[in-house]
This record gives C-alpha cells, structure tokens and sequence, in this order.
C-alpha cells in the first residue's frame, strides 16, 4: 500500500515498523544478556500502540511488560494472556483487587502499598508476586534510605509476597561519564545485601549500555525499543522505527518584504516560494521547532518557516523542483534522517517527548509484526 493510499481522508500519516521494534528488543536482549529482557510500553508504548507492540514483542518472546498506570496494565492484559505485566506507578489504595482481578503486579514504592499488598496476599490465601523499588537518588517513586532500613530491620512485612523482584531506576545511566549511576549501583547491592534474596533489575534503555555490572536479573528498555538512541554521545545503535508524512496543500511565491506565519516572526529575504504541510504542534510537532527543523521533500531538506501553528508548518521550497513540491506531494516530517531524537534536539526536548506528542489525527499504518 502507497504512503498516498494509506493517507485516506488523514493530512498526515504516521507508520510505525513493528519488524523494528522487534529487531531492537533481540538487539537488548542480546547486549543484556543473560538478563531477561523486557518491555516498557507506559504511554501507550511511547504512543505508537500499546496494543500491536505488546502482541508483535510477545509473538517474539518478551515475557516481562511495564506500564505506568493501572489502566494502561488492565487494557494491556486484554491483548496478553501470558505474560507478567508490571505497573510501574505503584499500587494505588483500595484497588489491590483490581490488580489480581486483571493478574498485574505492581511496583511497591512505599511502606504503605508493601502493607496493603501483603494484607491482600493474606487475605486471598495465597502468596502475590511485587516489584519492590528500592530508591538510590531519582527521589521520585521508590523506598526511601529510611524505609529500606526499616524493611531490612524487619523484612516479616513483606509475608504474602512473592516471588518479589528487588527494582530500582537509574537518573542518569544516558551520560556515561556521570559518577551516579555507579554510586546508585553501590548504594542498590549495599541494600538488597540486606534483605532477602531475590532477582534484582536495574537497567533501562541507558542502563543496558552501561555494562554487565548494570544488568542484573531483568532489564526494562523503554524508548531505546522505538528507536530513541540510548547512547547519545554514540552513533544510534537501534533502528529506525517511526516514519511521518504529510500532505503539502498549497505553495506561493513570496518576496521581501513580506512575512510568513503567525506573529509575522519570519520576513522574507528575497525571492522564494513556499509550501504550506498539514502537520502543526496539535500532531506532536513542537513550537519550540520554528525557524529551527525540516521536513525532507523529494530527498531534499526543506527548513521550517516561520511559526508552527496548531494544525500547519510552511516550509521553504525555493530550491526543490515545482514538480517535486507540488500540492498534494508528501513531505517526511519523521524518518531516517529526520529521527525523533533531532527533532527533539531542534525544539530542546527529547526523543520521548516527540514520540509520544504524536496525536491522534494521523492515519496509522503499522507494518511487519503480527498485525
């Protein structure tokens, strides 16, 4: 099916390569390795379709998913018979039987959610698998230096559960010259020392790369799966996986001393002739990107003009044959060249913030995988 077929009635298509994100999975499961390598599809798996990537990874023999949020996790498990499905966000009070109604596990960041998820266990009669997330410096979800020792002063509390996975998250494992991933490490094996044995996961996407002292017994790769690069000062290691394209709808001629988009922001220089693409900031195209991205045309790299608007970009064209960038031609607003993560870079974000702003006005076409 053409680009142009899959369109229908959209402005902009968005495709996403399934075949990819699976190549990527085989590529961390194999760095990683023996770890068991598993799967982050919180956001709607970084907003390309929780559902198709989870059964594409499964068809591939991911047995570990993680979610952020307990919904994500019970609209997961509709799609997955198997596999175990961790919520990363934690047990959220007076919901724990929503958890074992929909088999989720979820990641006990407190002394309160280990109580109520062992009160539970007991209450059902029988022992329920949890992730204990152990803080070693993010400061954000997790057991705090205090709660750990209490934990390990007293680990009875933990009766009803298991079989546990100890879990902590690195803050900074894409910067591999930064001290505190080691000294997160130090500080997560002096805790589990204390506590009783059980497997242990550390890395993410950025953690994998950062050796096998970082491997432990379950990786979660999250956006390095849909091709984000988790070695940011290194050439990309992981394929390409996204791929938008958007409708040019109409191209004029311009002259000094005129201007183009909202706020007159940009005034014109010369002669130039210009192409107005139907793909603006509501489809995951930041502002920040004005006057500073590009969309490919026809191979050619066409910069963006002027303000991004809400549903628009307009790009200059003046050096791209008529015949090329014509209305009703495609421009690439995401793709081998144009990587989430430099479309990022030109709106000082991040990869993760393009992939998942995409929207939902796109057509969807998912290619490869089991769909």
């Amino acid at each position: 099916m053409t680009s142009e077929v899959a369109l229908g009635r959209a402005g902009a298509l968005l495709t996403i390569d399934l075949d990819a994100i699976v190549e990527n999975w085989r590529r961390l499961q194999a760095r990683g390795a023996p770890a068991e390598c598993g799967a982050v599809l919180k956001a709607d798996a970084y907003g390309l379709g929780a559902a198709p990537v989870g059964r594409a990874l499964s068809a591939a023999g991911a047995r570990s998913f993680f979610v952020a949020h307990l919904e994500e996790g019970i609209a997961l498990r509709a799609v997955l018979d198997e596999p175990r499905i961790v919520v990363l966000n934690g047990l959220l009070p007076g919901l724990a039987a929503d958890y074992t109604a929909h088999d989720l596990i979820p990641a006990l960041n407190d002394p309160g959610e280990i109580a109520a998820w062992a009160g539970h266990a007991r209450a059902l009669g029988t022992a329920l698998p949890g992730f204990v997330h152990l803080d070693t410096g993010m400061n954000r979800l997790g057991l705090s230096p205090d709660d750990q020792d209490r934990l390990a002063a007293d680990p009875s509390v933990l009766d009803g559960i298991g079989p546990i996975t100890w879990m902590t998250h690195l803050a900074c494992a894409e910067d591999t010259g930064n001290p505190m991933s080691r000294a997160q490490l130090d500080r997560f094996h002096r805790a589990v020392a204390r506590l009783p044995p059980a497997p242990v996961s550390i890395a993410n996407s950025s953690g994998i790369f950062l050796g096998q002292d970082f491997h432990g017994d379950l990786t979660r790769p999250g956006a390095a799966l849909y091709g984000i690069n988790p070695t940011p000062d290194r050439p990309n290691p992981m394929a390409g996986v996204v791929r938008v394209e958007a409708r040019i709808l109409q191209t004029r001629r311009v002259d000094t001393p005129m201007t183009v988009g909202y706020g007159a922001a940009h005034r014109v220089k010369g002669p130039a002739r210009l192409a107005t693409i139907a793909v603006g900031y509501a489809d995951g195209v930041p502002r920040a990107a004005s006057g500073r991205g590009a969309v490919r045309i026809a191979g050619f790299t066409a910069p963006i003009t002027g303000r991004i608007s809400m549903d628009l970009i307009t790009v200059d064209v003046t050096h791209i044959p008529e015949t090329l960038a014509a209305p009703g031609a495609l421009a690439e607003v995401l793709g081998p060249e144009l990587t989430p993560d430099r479309l990022g870079e030109s709106a000082g974000t991040i990869g993760y913030e393009i992939l998942t702003s995409l929207g939902l006005r796109y057509a969807r076409r998912y290619v490869g995988g089991v769909e």
